[in-house]
């Protein structure tokens, strides 16, 4: 097992990976940049080293600081989190070069998963279900318009190298191809450096439904249940729970077999994601892996009783999975609490939190590095906390949100908890009845 791990990342995930590190007897090194040196992480870790001041650019993204910061502390392994470097085969090959394990994926992995192109046609051979699309990149505008054809409108042309829904467009027919194709490719380019494409069917009352997995390098894979993270803006997920409203136990069974499939056929090693859409009539299609842990891991953890970071450590060591094939046996839901402004367009909101109060009581985790007087910083994602619930029933859980939800008090800055509040209040919501574009018609109600 390692001796000291060093936690390449900020705010909730790096706390949360340093309590399951001390439990484990492990010891951990915390890095931040100028702006976070108040931050919870940077406290209860057993060292901590400043690399960089406050853009992500010059710290948590700076590959020398980290590795640097991982020899001055003799550090064994790098748990990168999610986000910033945790699928970045460049830095989990220099990890590898300097003789520090990554806690994550092969470079090789990463590069395989995070060209979608190639990662379909990989999930293809591998007898897995893919959206109906191009085979491989499109070459250009005319070979966009004739596979389009093919596939049939409505179709989706995406970014290869994509993420966050930079580089997306959907397309209704061959007149807004171009318009659409121009402005796909330099999104992409701008974001990511590449502005290969690809063509999928769009598929139409999706439900973005995802499949928890672990893998060990004996060969062995299983998969955690799924969650339902239908509930997002732009992309980007609100609201998360398991399971999910629209599941059946002979659904969760195909895809859960389906997601092994995916795992063994690029030999996953670790804990990560297969992402999959689901559509009106409960066909499922692949749509991408995340070879890292989830924002949402947390609503696992709690349905089916497992630390999925130490799963994620341990495998990591070389041990063989202690996971299994789970079904979930209670019902579990987390509201991302981000420091935005819900009645004003989601703008975020950082600055002082001049009061802070957590709800309490069975069943309630709160995942933070917050507290009274902490400064959000304007430089980083705006979510600064999960509201995570557990009860036995779906309806059950929905009320102890509620409550809990009405317990939180942030002051000072403004966050998504009336958003939240509103969310559960939401007949259509309520009823399980939504898809991933639920948030193109929700409305916050004034104040």
């Amino acid at each position: 097992m390692f001796k000291k791990i060093l936690i390449a990342n900020r705010g909730e995930i790096a706390l949360r990976i340093i309590r399951t590190c001390k439990e484990m007897g492990i010891s951990t090194v915390a890095v931040y940049s100028t702006a976070d040196a108040d931050s919870l992480h940077v406290r209860f870790a057993d060292e901590a080293v400043c690399i960089g001041p406050p853009k992500s650019a010059e710290s948590y993204l700076k590959i020398p600081n980290i590795i640097a910061a991982a020899e001055i502390t003799n550090a064994d392994a790098i748990h990168p989190g999610y986000g910033f470097l945790s699928e970045n085969a460049k830095f989990s090959r220099i990890c590898e070069e300097n003789g520090i394990k990554f806690i994550g994926a092969s470079p090789e992995m990463i590069d395989g998963m995070g060209d979608k192109a190639s990662a379909k046609e990989t999930m293809k051979k591998a007898g897995v279900p893919v959206v109906p699309g191009s085979k491989g990149l499109i070459k250009d505008l005319a070979d966009a318009i004739a596979t389009a054809k093919k596939v049939v409108y409505p179709v989706m042309i995406k970014a290869t190298a994509g993420g966050g829904g930079k580089g997306m467009r959907v397309v209704w027919s061959e007149d807004e191809m171009e318009g659409h194709w121009n402005s796909a490719r330099q999104e992409s380019a701008a974001a990511f450096g590449n502005d290969g494409m690809y063509m999928e069917k769009f598929i139409e009352e999706p439900r973005h439904i995802e499949i928890q997995i672990a893998g060990d390098a004996y060969g062995n894979a299983c998969h955690m249940s799924e969650r339902d993270c239908s509930i997002q803006r732009r992309h980007q997920k609100l609201f998360e729970e398991t399971p999910s409203p629209f599941m059946t136990k002979a659904l969760r069974k195909k895809m859960g077999i389906a997601a092994i499939k995916a795992a063994k056929a690029v030999k996953y090693e670790g804990v990560g994601t297969v992402e999959f859409l689901v559509d009106k009539n409960r066909d499922f299609y692949f749509m991408e892996m995340n070879t890292r842990i989830q924002v949402e891991h947390t609503i696992t953890e709690e349905v089916i009783n497992f630390d999925l970071i130490k799963e994620q450590i341990k495998l990591a060591a070389g041990h063989k999975m202690t996971g299994k094939n789970y079904e979930p046996q209670m019902h579990s839901m987390q509201c991302r609490i981000n420091a935005e402004d819900p009645f004003n367009g989601f703008r975020p909101s950082p600055g002082e939190i001049t009061t802070y109060h957590e709800p309490g009581g069975h069943g309630i985790r709160i995942d933070t590095h917050v507290y009274a007087n902490y400064i959000i910083p304007p430089y980083y994602d705006s979510m600064i906390s999960k509201l995570i619930v557990v009860a036995q029933t779906r309806e059950e859980a929905l009320k102890k949100m509620e409550r809990a939800l009405d317990e939180y008090i942030i002051e000072g800055i403004k966050s998504t908890i009336p958003f939240h509040q509103q969310l559960l209040q939401d007949e259509n919501f309520r009823k399980g009845n939504f898809t991933t574009k639920f948030m193109e018609t929700f409305e916050m109600k004034k104040k």
